[in-house]
């Protein structure tokens, strides 16, 4: 009979200290994440949206270049060259920040190179305020000021996902996808339908050989 009386006190314990909780509005630890936290200083973490041990972490890239750059994001930043699906946190070395994307309101002309294209090949750095940043555990959400594009980010285990929501006005918008923002490639990409872009590339920085297959499908 002691026995079975244990059973239904547990359960009544924990539904009271469920239905405390509740009333007291505790945060769950998720929701406690701060992604920000690192960004600054020499902490060298990143924003952007991953979950645990997964194989994509899709973030923005303010620079990458010095130090400060190793999980291509930086606080003290303004501007951003795009969103990459690479990332490393808290290390001392530049690496990964793997296909770039950077979405436009101007349309891309392959024919011409423009000035507003910098040596690595992106965008001419889109400005944004930290004010419009929401960074929470497996989400990323940030507003491009020149072009008014509202940007989203999360993640799977595998799989990043975008989302770019662009001005009413705006007839015909463009993205550019750079491989090389980073590091020395040999590699190649190529379009399997309107829809779905694919490549693969052997990059050499801080690791001399690495290997790395993507699709991009919108």
């Amino acid at each position: 009979m002691k026995t079975t009386s244990i059973f239904p006190t547990i359960l009544l314990f924990i539904a009271a200290a469920t239905f405390t909780a509740a009333q007291n509005n505790v945060k769950s630890p998720v929701e406690s994440v701060n992604p920000f936290i690192g960004t600054g200083g020499h902490g060298h973490t990143f924003p952007g949206a991953v979950v645990p041990f997964g194989m994509v972490q899709l973030s923005p890239d303010t620079r990458t270049e010095g130090w400060d750059a190793c999980s291509g994001y930086h606080y003290d930043d303004s501007t951003v060259l795009g969103f990459s699906h690479t990332h490393l946190s808290g290390t001392g070395v530049a690496d990964l920040c793997d296909v770039l994307i950077t979405p436009s309101c101007v349309p891309l002309d392959k024919s011409v190179s423009t000035p507003e294209a910098d040596k690595s090949g992106t965008f001419e750095p889109l400005l944004f305020q930290h004010k419009n940043e929401i960074a929470k555990a497996g989400y990323y959400k940030t507003f491009l000021e020149k072009d008014k594009i509202h940007v989203e980010l999360t993640a799977t285990e595998r799989v990043g996902f975008h989302r770019y929501v662009f001005p009413k006005n705006v007839d015909k918008v463009s993205f550019r996808v750079v491989l090389n923002q980073r590091n020395k490639i040999v590699g190649s990409m190529q379009g399997i339908d309107s829809q779905t872009l694919s490549g693969s590339f052997v990059s050499s920085a801080w690791a001399k050989e690495r290997h790395l297959s993507f699709a991009l499908k919108s």
